[in-house]
């Protein structure tokens, strides 16, 4: 029996963003375009006729602006909405509010300018559209806004753990954690929990190129923690967390007694860059029984093996709880390969982590 195709909305006032979008989608044998939309008043009446599973939303249009639209949405007929938007710095902060709404997901628009940047976007497209389609959506009531293909492995950037168990405990733990659909406002409950003298954490949050920059921000406001997007070079030091940004692996790396982090380019690992893979292998390699891995919300495996290559270098690791996730993917896979120590939900992940922290 054929399984039933993922039903997708496409709402952007470009006809030839629209078109594109159509082609991605429909080449995706899991997938299929419902209908599409110039604006959200043309969603409102499509979606009066069929709800679809899935709606693509760009946040600049005409008539009513994609934000309005997806409150609206939110409040009183919850459906999976994924922001397709531009790279303006503008677009990225109104982007991260989106998330804070209720969006699922955020990709940024596919430009049609090299073969390699369309595959890309076709994968993180699709990989986003079918992570919306499992996701737990919630009604959010419309409150005051506030502002304050090819699948690599992680030994396609860093060679696997020698698994000596010969790293010198510290009197430091470094925190790794990996994140990915629903990972936004989940990583702001835990890290909103935080005291400011906390462990050092490096952070892999599945999130387009300056898109990390914002949602790193926006943290670094609303917690007691220093938070800030990742730089090559940087020190994880106690009462700061580091953002991979987004299109970069990041790795945690150690000399002497320090810890900081090497971001470079390289290959996408399990169809992500950067990805929590990669992270962890870090972690497990220079940091060792000096770490704890904690793994969260997010579809596919990323991050998996690689938290079980850190419990097995003597890392403490955590998984959330299916309960807790938008979509439990992730945590469900690491659970699977017995490379979680804790399973947990979110709201006591933080009081946890600082009980193994000391």
């Amino acid at each position: 029996m054929e399984s039933k195709k993922i039903r997708v909305l496409i709402v952007d006032d470009s006809a030839v963003v629209r078109q594109s979008l159509s082609e991605i989608i429909q080449s995706d044998p899991e997938l299929e375009v419902m209908g599409t939309a110039s604006d959200p008043y043309m969603a409102v009446s499509k979606i009066r006729n069929e709800i679809p599973d899935v709606i693509t939303l760009d946040i600049e249009m005409p008539r009513m602006d994609g934000l309005t639209f997806l409150r609206k949405i939110m409040s009183q007929h919850p459906i999976p909405v994924v922001i397709i938007s531009s790279l303006t710095a503008k677009g990225t902060e109104t982007g991260i509010r989106a998330l804070e709404y209720g969006a699922v997901e955020i990709i940024t628009k596919p430009q049609m300018y090299s073969k390699d940047f369309i595959l890309e976007s076709k994968i993180r497209i699709c990989e986003a559209i079918k992570g919306a389609a499992q996701a737990r959506v919630k009604r959010k009531s419309i409150s005051p806004v506030i502002y304050v293909e090819p699948k690599f492995t992680a030994d396609a950037v860093l060679p696997p753990p020698a698994q000596t168990h010969s790293m010198i405990k510290t009197t430091e733990i470094v925190v790794a954690i990996g994140a990915s659909t629903g990972g936004t406002e989940a990583l702001k409950d835990f890290l909103i929990e935080l005291p400011h003298d906390c462990p050092g954490i490096v952070i892999v949050q599945h999130m387009p190129e300056k898109f990390t920059t914002s949602f790193a921000q926006r943290l670094n406001e609303l917690c007691k923690i220093t938070v800030k997007e990742a730089e090559d070079g940087d020190s994880v030091i106690r009462g700061r967390a580091l953002i991979a940004p987004g299109n970069y692996h990041t790795m945690l790396k150690r000399s002497g007694a320090r810890y900081y982090v090497e971001v470079k380019e390289g290959p996408f690992v399990n169809r992500h860059r950067p990805s929590v893979d990669v992270l962890f292998r870090s972690t497990a390699k220079y940091a060792g029984a000096n770490a704890i891995g904690i793994i969260m919300t997010g579809m596919g495996d990323d991050g998996a093996r690689g938290l079980l290559e850190m419990k097995e270098e003597g890392a403490k690791t955590i998984a959330q709880d299916e309960k807790s996730c938008v979509v439990f993917g992730m945590p469900k896979e690491a659970i699977k390969l017995n490379a979680a120590d804790k399973v947990l939900p979110l709201d006591k992940m933080a009081s946890y982590l600082l009980t193994i922290a000391h």
